[in-house]
């Protein structure tokens, strides 16, 4: 069978992403254009007001628009390219100190015959990082230290990327107290925030030890047969890189443990600026620029040798910023096609008339699909809560509810849609195939839809939000 799988020829993900995004250029020939009014809510940002859907006129999307997509999909998502770019240099420079590998290696060597144990440790933190303040490109860093780190334990790069991708995916799906989901839908839907924080900790709760059993039962069976894992013939290379891998005596040196500890000072900033300081974006790029300055220091790798590294790096991930720029250009084609808000319209109407649980379970669907073309966890509770809100008071559905509905449907989804640069962004940084990830994580997202509906039955069950 794995012979059999790896003869096929599987498309590049360029390939794959262009092609959707040609689909979704054709749907808009197809699907009829319309618009919601909007409104802007106390932070400026656009609203849609429920009962304004109007049609307007079509703008079906040719052959040059789709060729124009991807320039236009890139300058909407330019600050995230550019901080995979810097992320690739500053990491580049933090390996070539070899204080990376090193530490890898002799954490691997103490964790003999308790590698497993790391698994569930380190996914419950990520997970609270998703949950507690909505951990998401922050993640993308932290690849470059795990991927190595898994193959340290006899494991493969997807553990290595679901450890902090996955963890913190986990705890954004489940969340109680993510501001970028939680807060902005509640406050939407006229909630008080965070409220019913209860329910949602044990949503939370039951979605990650369901993830975390997942990533461990693949982790053993990584362990017990390297062959089996669907990276193995990109891991062997990887593994040469890791040249000392089974030596019993690395030496950790004084300056490999000043350039961790310069890492880790880095990282703990990082934590503290987005959560003390609101830092985004700019801000990022600005501490991984003076991360990577501070390493080649630390290190004593010169100012010509850091900056060779760094451009290195910058240039070792340009495939992920374009990439970006890929993904984001299905929404735009989506977007001037004008046919969002008409698939929002359409959709909706399938929950009404049907009973409450099976309204519910369809609001979970409308959510899942839209979250393809608004991979954003702000913008889609933007576009479709003050529809989903008005439109359960009619079915006599929870508001709290619906923003759960909303909540699983955008979450579970980021963990393997092409739209999400994100997601595009770990893989690279791995060096794994969109295919081969969606392959693996494809099986733990038909649990997440039985367990959403799980979850959401209990909540209709129980009046959640009464």
């Amino acid at each position: 069978m794995r012979q059999f799988v790896n003869k096929l020829k599987i498309p590049h993900t360029f390939v794959l992403i262009f092609s959707i995004g040609a689909i979704v250029a054709a749907a808009t020939w197809i699907i009829p254009a319309g618009e919601f009014d909007t409104v802007k809510n106390a932070q400026g940002k656009p609203i849609v007001v429920a009962g304004t859907y109007h049609s307007v006129d079509a703008k079906p999307q040719g052959i040059f628009d789709l060729l124009l997509a991807p320039a236009k999909g890139f300058i909407d998502a330019v600050e995230i390219a550019i901080f995979i770019l810097i992320i690739g240099g500053a990491f580049k420079v933090f390996s070539k100190s070899g204080a990376i590998e090193a530490a890898i290696i002799k954490t691997a060597h103490k964790l003999r015959g308790r590698e497993i144990l790391t698994i569930p440790a380190l996914m419950i933190l990520f997970s609270l990082g998703g949950a507690v303040f909505g951990m998401s490109e922050e993640i993308i860093p932290f690849i470059a230290i795990f991927v190595p780190f898994a193959l340290a334990l006899g494991y493969d790069s997807i553990v290595g990327i679901a450890i902090p991708f996955v963890g913190a995916g986990l705890g954004f799906a489940g969340a109680m107290l993510n501001p970028f989901t939680v807060g902005i839908a509640q406050g939407i839907a006229g909630l008080k925030p965070f409220s019913g924080v209860g329910y949602r900790t044990i949503c939370w709760a039951a979605i990650t030890l369901v993830g975390i059993a997942f990533v461990m039962l693949y982790a053993r069976k990584i362990k017990k047969n390297p062959a089996t894992s669907p990276v193995y013939e990109i891991d062997l290379q990887k593994k040469k890189e890791l040249t000392k891998i089974h030596a019993d005596d690395v030496h950790f040196t004084t300056t490999h443990k000043l350039v961790i500890a310069t890492g880790i000072a880095g990282i703990a900033l990082l934590i503290f600026g987005v959560l003390k300081w609101g830092w985004y974006i700019q801000e990022l790029c600005a501490l991984f620029i003076g991360l990577g300055i501070v390493c080649g220091i630390v290190a004593r790798l010169g100012a010509n040798t850091t900056a060779r590294y760094f451009a290195e790096g910058a240039r070792d991930l340009c495939d992920t910023a374009i990439l970006v720029g890929l993904a984001r250009a299905i929404t735009v084609i989506a977007q001037d096609g004008r046919i969002i808000d008409t698939v929002l319209q359409y959709l909706a109407f399938l929950v009404q008339d049907v009973p409450h649980m099976i309204s519910v379970w369809l609001m979970f669907l409308i959510q899942t699909v839209i979250n393809f073309f608004v991979p954003s966890g702000s913008g889609q509770a933007a576009l479709t809560i003050p529809i989903m809100a008005p439109l359960g008071d009619l079915l006599g559905i929870k508001r709290q509810v619906t923003v759960l509905a909303y909540q699983f449907g955008d979450g579970f989804t980021n963990l393997i849609i092409p739209t999400s640069y994100v997601l595009l962004g770990c893989l690279a940084m791995a060096k794994v195939p969109w295919s081969s990830w969606a392959r693996w994580i494809l099986p733990l997202q038909i649990v997440f839809v039985v367990i959403g509906c799980a979850l959401l039955s209990l909540a209709v069950g129980i009046n959640f939000g009464a």
